[in-house]
């Protein structure tokens, strides 16, 4: 059986996908571009393709990635070729919107643990979604931060050195988040509690997220980060 979560200390969460609605942000960005050239964006379509885009060997670093993988995608999505396009996209991060529980849950979440932000993004991108979110935030490490994405072990071993400057350890934290692959698994390995927020619970396949080598089973699988704050209240 999973812990009490009242024994935890600290939350820590993937930022893109979890938090921010990345996939909603990104395909309302392309249908933007689309709509000015008079073409339509099918937002699955373009999910995948950005998804065989984004993990390849030439990738940057999120979301300066963006203006790459836009002049990879469009002419698959029949979208006008251009760096401005993509320049664009990367721009439109900046707008990007929380997912419609995400604040209220973290500020619920915030009056019991401290919370540590842990995303691939880059820091001029966290900063803005940070303020999106209401500022709940004890910590956070970017990818600027740690040099590495997840699920490179490293990244959370940053984290865990923090943790233990604090006077605690791994076993205070519990990891949430939506990705299979970045974040779920390799917690599994590292042997943190994890949380599932199923964000695609009512859509099949993995979207804008590279589909995982073999499904995790999580600690805790909720659909919402209000479900999580409810259970943490409860």
């Amino acid at each position: 059986m999973a812990r009490d979560l009242r024994s935890f200390r600290y939350m820590t969460f993937d930022v893109v996908g979890t938090l921010i609605d990345f996939e909603g942000g990104l395909v309302a960005s392309l249908r933007a571009i689309g709509d000015r050239a008079g073409r339509a964006v099918d937002g699955e379509e373009a999910l995948s393709l950005y998804r065989k885009a984004r993990y390849t060997p030439d990738a940057d670093r999120f979301p300066d990635d963006l203006v790459r993988v836009y002049g990879a995608i469009a002419p698959a999505l029949g979208l006008p070729e251009g760096r401005e396009h993509g320049e664009a996209l990367r721009q439109g991060v900046r707008g990007w919107a929380a997912f419609p529980d995400s604040a209220e849950a973290l500020a619920r979440l915030a009056r019991r643990y401290r919370l540590v932000a842990m995303t691939n993004a880059q820091r001029w991108a966290f900063e803005g979604f940070a303020e999106t979110l209401g500022q709940p935030f004890h910590a956070a490490f970017t990818v600027d931060d740690t040099g590495v994405e997840k699920p490179d072990p490293a990244f959370f071993e940053r984290v865990f050195a923090f943790v233990e400057g604090e006077g605690h350890s791994r076993d205070d934290i519990l990891h949430v988040a939506q990705s299979q692959y970045h974040d779920i698994g390799v917690s599994r390995q590292l042997g943190l509690t994890n949380c599932w927020i199923e964000r695609r619970h009512d859509r099949e396949g993995y979207g804008g997220t590279i589909e995982p080598g073999a499904f995790t089973r999580p600690d805790y699988h909720f659909t919402s980060m209000a479900a999580l704050a409810d259970a943490a209240e409860a």
